[in-house]
């Protein structure tokens, strides 16, 4: 049975993790009203910010007054990557505190963190605004399987790049390689972590929440 708006958006303020005013600022409505909402000073607001609010939470309308959130799945953006920029540590955010894209179908959202690329290094493959998809499996390190293939790493100086990690030239040191044969190349590199990049996702196609 369809629910009041007041009743959804409880409902979806427990199932989503996130903050009235978070849910407010990526809808674009007022969150004075949707605070009138929650305190129950009212019960229901105007069928475009209904859907303003649903589309923020991932859902259709009917699904959000529903409180149907079996196809709701998010996974945090943990803020952006240096493609030749050079992007400070990105870990800006606590654990699923920041903002939030559409987990891609491909990918359980267990244990997944999304970054956005900013720079052109690492065109045509990756370009500024695409976003990353990656799991660290350990804290710090760099695996074997990482090596020669394209990660997301962070370096000592807690600079966040997405290159080709290839062997430096001795044991503990990488060579961050560009794709775009007009970007410039890093030598022996040490690198805090680096964890391969599981999916691309171009800014166009990205469903941010």
């Amino acid at each position: 049975m369809p629910t009041t708006f007041s009743d959804a958006l409880a409902k979806a303020l427990i199932y989503s993790g996130k903050s009235l005013r978070h849910i407010a600022e990526s809808a674009g409505v007022s969150y004075e009203q949707l605070k009138k909402v929650k305190q129950g000073k009212t019960q229901s607001t105007n069928v475009d910010d209904a859907q303003k609010v649903a589309s923020a939470i991932g859902l259709t309308l009917d699904q959000f007054l529903n409180a149907d959130f079996s196809q709701t799945n998010t996974v945090s953006i943990a803020g952006q990557v240096g493609a030749g920029a050079k992007v400070p540590v990105f870990d800006a955010y606590e654990k699923g505190d920041g903002p939030q894209v559409e987990c891609p179908p491909q990918l359980s959202p267990s244990g997944v963190v999304a970054v956005e690329v900013i720079g052109d290094s690492m065109e045509p493959v990756f370009s500024s605004g695409d976003l990353l998809f990656y799991t660290r499996d350990t804290a710090d390190g760099v695996p074997s399987d990482a090596v020669g293939h394209r990660c997301v790493c962070e370096d000592i100086d807690g600079m966040g790049w997405v290159k080709q990690v290839r062997a430096g030239s001795e044991p503990g040191l990488f060579n961050l390689i560009s794709l775009n044969p007009g970007a410039n190349n890093q030598h022996d590199v040490k690198l805090k972590w680096a964890s391969r990049v599981r999916l691309h996702l171009p800014a166009d196609l990205a469903r941010r929440l």
